[in-house]
């Protein structure tokens, strides 16, 4: 069962581990807690669990530590990244150590609990895997030549390749009657496309070690398979071993030849098992899709081959407009179909050869094989963007979205695999800070843009850890006395090096990253400082307005968090108004 799991929490903030503790054990599952890398380190080395869900930034000892531990000691585990660093290079860093799945912070509850359930049913299915090959390998050692009480089916073929023996095992595996068999050639049991293979096998005359063993092959059949839909002759996997049988062992000669003796094994169940992880270890569960391991490999094999014959490809990475509002408004579950309809109207916009992949969320990417001019490439792109214009229908809900496409062509567009899928989510996010629903091809100055971006970010996470940020005060005054009323509190950031940066600049940047809870707080704990010292000054009575963010409520212990404050800088509640965006009251949360 998969409540049964080990479940390892980490992160280095008390609050959001203890609320991530109270997600997971409210759906029904076991979860420990970490407080910060090296509590992880300490647990993974002290037990085993199933999956971990993992914060990357933290103190002391990262994420990316904890990742590179796992890898290093060979930890059977599977890792689900829960980080608010959502950059491509942190993302792929992440996978490439070895984390099953990415999951961004702040994140959709819903959507955390289907992933970990995801790697949880990925670890029941490898151990089972596991399982059923031990039991296999046990059995070849223990009870290869076990006649009437094998699990396997034991035969003898005389020196022509007719069947002189065959035991009870034969009905039950194959649907045949042995009666039926005895005296008929071996290859009226094959599957035609194996004949040849197996013609070697029980044509075996070699003894011992020497001997065929393990062969793969498939055999007809007169049973019905789970799931299948056809009850005639079909055919099924099976492990085969062959050894020669000799009238005198001491000398194997033509003239003491008398046939072959060995036995066949059903490993259909092990076959079923092998091809549903390595479908799921390729393959997006729920549009089928190709995954981002998949589409890197042919991505790969294209680049050769485009750089082999001097041909050029193209790279589309496109994302879903509107996608969110479908999915926050209708639930998950239409989501999930509304993704599902989309990646058949993609499918039938492409080429035979071209590759379509899923490459998580609502993101969707490309590979274009073999393309002679950008016109070929323009040419698909407006076909999608055509297709996806058009209404999808689901469950009487017409549903409307559309797509903002990235395009990366090789060579000019890069000449990696990562590059080449990197460059095109650059483009994507240039088209969609342009307006969304349209496509874009990529150009080495928005490489510029975007390191400075990342550039920026990462200054910003610098200034509030080293208190870079100053806070202004608006005043509000009374037009009658003259007299300050009121004030509002406005964050400004003083870089050591840029001087003032402008609000314009890195607010829309904390917004998007998230750190704009940091800041919140940090002018609400300023502000609210300030004001009970101008009152122990004398100044009188000022109240102070404060900004509030969408991400900031939505956090779990906002109220306290508030409460706190004041309390820390010894203001009464009244003198503080709490402005709130109209954005934030327009989601209705």
């Amino acid at each position: 069962m998969l409540h049964d799991a080990r479940i390892l929490l980490v992160d280095d903030k008390p609050e959001l581990l203890e609320s991530l503790y109270q997600l997971i054990t409210l759906h029904g599952y076991n979860a420990e807690k970490a407080l910060g890398g090296q509590a992880a380190l300490d647990a993974l080395a002290d037990q085993n669990y199933d999956v971990v869900l993992l914060d990357l930034i933290m103190p002391g000892v990262s994420g990316h530590d904890v990742l590179d531990f796992v890898a290093r000691e060979k930890i059977d585990t599977k890792i689900i990244v829960v980080s608010g660093d959502a950059s491509f290079s942190g993302v792929k860093h992440a996978l490439h150590c070895g984390a099953f799945d990415f999951v961004k912070k702040p994140y959709d509850a819903a959507e955390l609990v289907a992933t970990m359930e995801t790697a949880l049913r990925q670890v029941r299915l490898e151990n089972r895997n596991l399982d059923v090959e031990a039991q296999l390998r046990a059995s070849e050692e223990l009870h290869r030549f076990i006649v009437n009480s094998s699990p396997d089916l034991v035969y003898m073929l005389d020196r022509n390749g007719c069947f002189t023996f065959l035991n009870d095992r034969l009905a039950p595996m194959l649907g045949f009657d042995k009666r039926d068999l005895i005296s008929r050639h071996f290859s009226e049991l094959v599957d035609p496309e194996y004949l040849d293979l197996a013609t070697n096998v029980f044509n075996e005359r070699r003894v011992g070690s020497r001997s065929a063993r393990n062969v793969e092959l498939k055999l007809r059949s007169t049973l019905k398979r789970p799931g299948s839909r056809f009850s005639d002759v079909q055919s099924i996997w099976v492990e085969l071993t062959a050894q020669g049988v000799y009238t005198d062992p001491r000398d194997r000669n033509r003239q003491t030849f008398i046939g072959t003796f060995g036995t066949i094994r059903d490993i259909s169940e092990r076959k079923e098992a092998q091809e549903v992880i390595n479908f799921q270890a390729y393959h997006d569960l729920l549009t089928h899709l190709p995954n981002r391991a998949l589409l890197k490999d042919r991505l790969e094999l294209a680049i050769t081959q485009g750089s082999r014959n001097k041909a050029r490809l193209a790279v589309m990475f496109l994302d879903l407009d509107r996608f969110k509002v479908v999915n926050d408004t209708l639930g998950h579950s239409m989501g999930d179909r509304l993704l599902k309809a989309v990646a058949n109207r993609l499918q039938s916009c492409l080429r035979r050869g071209d590759t379509l992949s899923r490459f998580g969320g609502d993101e969707f990417t490309l590979l274009l094989p073999e393309i002679r001019t950008r016109d070929d490439v323009v040419v698909i792109a407006s076909k999608i963007l055509d297709r996806l214009n058009s209404p999808f229908v689901i469950d009487g809900h017409e549903l409307f979205v559309g797509a903002s496409i990235g395009i990366a062509m090789y060579p000019e567009g890069g000449s990696s695999a990562d590059a080449l899928i990197q460059n095109a989510d650059i483009a994507m996010y240039h088209i969609k800070s342009r307006g969304k629903n349209g496509y874009q091809f990529f150009a080495d100055e928005m490489n510029n843009r975007f390191s400075t971006r990342l550039i920026l970010e990462r200054e910003l996470r610098n200034g509030l850890t080293r208190n870079e940020f100053e806070v202004y005060y608006q005043p509000q005054v009374c037009l009658r006395t003259g007299r300050i009323t009121g004030v509002e509190a406005l964050v400004r950031w003083r870089h050591p090096e840029r001087g003032m940066v402008s609000p314009g600049e890195f607010l829309p940047l904390a917004e998007e990253t998230g750190l704009i809870i940091q800041l919140d707080e940090y002018v609400q704990r300023r502000a609210f400082c300030d004001v009970a010292a101008w009152d122990r000054a004398g100044v009188g009575n000022v109240r102070i307005s404060v900004n509030v963010s969408a991400a900031q409520i939505e956090k779990e212990g906002f109220v306290e968090q508030i409460v706190e404050a004041l309390r820390g800088a010894g203001l009464d509640a009244s003198r503080v108004k709490v402005e709130i965006t109209e954005n934030t009251l327009m989601q209705d949360m």
